[in-house]
């Protein structure tokens, strides 16, 4: 008899079933990994269809304004009004979405922004009268609003589950759904009366809306994603990039009284710099193409190219934003981008040769492309769907003050040196970048 035989053979099954627990454990947590990895790749993809389809509904809107104008008779003072009733809805909607996201969550708001919009964008074309149009835009800006901060928080729990800065990708689907938007508009508008047009679009949005929200209410976004645990040190987050207690540590900080003044600070500053990239793409947007015809003689071909060199150039500087993150990091991404969008906008301003001017504004794009995305990544990684309201507002807020304020400039100064804000602006914006980065993590 072999006693030492006995005492092995004894421990064996031990062993054996403890090294089949420990397998079924690794099984177990390779299956989880692997649903949660599935479970990003679908949710991500549904996110950028909403993101494209918001910049799509919107950009088409905006090419039937014209058309929308003679079918009520508005004078252009008349309009004005009536289009505050998009930004007033906008707006007012942008400042409570981020407690709507706190209590629903921002996949099911998302959806429901989604449908909203994409409904609401029937009513401007069925109005008759100023009134009637500015109480339309009322429903479509509140629509706009809300699917604006939804989907933005939904795409930052995002970013914290794939521990990389890809919201710039996001905002792309945007920029590439506006251009769509806008190309197929243009396209139609000879052809087809608002009311058709926009109805085409709205069945559109809301069969999106139906395939891809059915995708993000059926599949949670996981908290971790193990697929990108080799990512913790990417410097696109700037600190932030180790994200598995943070959300935890901002519901703790925002609960002390003390403790949150630093953190609404530094979103204040990143809201402020949403604000001043968005001030250059409203402006841009509105006054671009006057400036080319008015002041340097292009035909109206080529003066639609400078918003088209503008909205491209964002469309691809978007594209290489998480790349661009990653390498040189959130604080020189924004620093870089308003020294290059000031210089851009300087030269499309003041030039006296129109290619001079449309490099200017292809260049401004590239600099104000990565700019607004970034900045609404921090604000809500700091501070939730309530940091994204807030950067969503004062970006909405620059956007909107934009082409008032170089109107009134243009009519004092001139309308080169009114879109020079555009580039002082966007020196602003670096200089609020180097200052965040330079001050204390909060938490």
């Amino acid at each position: 008899m072999r006693p030492g035989a006995v005492r092995a053979g004894a421990v064996r099954p031990g062993a054996v079933r403890a090294g089949a627990v420990r397998a079924g454990a690794v099984r177990a947590g390779a299956g989880r990994a692997g649903a949660g990895r599935r479970d990003l790749a679908v949710l991500r993809r549904a996110t950028t269809a909403f993101f494209a389809i918001d910049g799509f509904i919107f950009a088409s809107w905006a090419v039937r304004i014209p058309a929308v104008k003679e079918q009520t008779a508005a004078s252009p003072a008349a309009l004005g009004l009536a289009l505050l009733g998009a930004s007033g809805g906008a707006v007012a909607t942008m400042a409570i979405s981020g407690a709507l996201c706190r209590r629903f969550g921002s996949r099911p708001l998302t959806v429901a922004g989604g449908t909203a919009l994409s409904a609401a964008v029937l009513l401007p074309p069925l109005a008759r009268s100023a009134l009637s149009l500015g109480l339309a835009l009322v429903v479509f800006g509140i629509g706009y609003g809300c699917l604006n901060v939804a989907m933005n928080s939904l795409a930052i729990d995002l970013v914290a589950a794939l521990r990389r800065p890809v919201m710039p990708s996001f905002h792309a689907a945007w920029s590439f759904g506006g251009l769509a938007g806008a190309s197929l508009g243009g396209l139609l508008a000879p052809h087809l009366s608002p009311l058709r047009h926009l109805a085409l679009v709205a069945v559109a949005g809301l069969a999106v809306t139906a395939v891809c929200g059915r995708a993000l209410l059926a599949h949670p976004v996981p908290v971790h994603s193990d697929a990108a645990d080799g990512l913790d040190g990417v410097d696109g987050l700037d600190g932030l990039a180790d994200l598995d207690g943070l959300a935890d540590r901002v519901r703790l900080t925002t609960h002390s009284a003390a403790s949150s003044r630093p953190v609404w600070r530094v979103v204040l500053l990143f809201g402020l710099i949403a604000l001043c990239s968005a001030y250059g793409e409203g402006a841009i947007g509105d006054w671009g193409a006057l400036h080319l015809r008015q002041d340097l003689g292009a035909g109206p071909g080529l003066a639609a190219a400078g918003y088209a060199a503008f909205a491209l150039a964002e469309a691809c500087g978007r594209l290489a934003g998480a790349t661009l993150l990653e390498r040189l990091g959130q604080r020189r991404v924004l620093v870089l981008g308003g020294v290059t969008a000031s210089a851009g906008m300087l030269a499309a301003a003041l030039a006296p040769v129109l290619p001079v001017a449309l490099a200017g504004f292809a260049l401004t794009g590239l600099g104000v492309a990565n700019m607004f995305p970034a900045a609404m990544t921090r604000a809500g990684l700091l501070a939730g769907p309530n940091g994204v309201a807030l950067a969503s507002t004062l970006g909405y807020t620059g956007f909107l003050l934009g082409p008032p304020a170089i109107g009134f400039l243009a009519a004092s100064v001139g309308l080169g040196v009114g879109l020079t804000t555009v580039s002082a602006l966007a020196l602003v914006a670096a200089a609020l970048a180097f200052i965040a980065g330079t001050g204390r993590e909060p938490g």
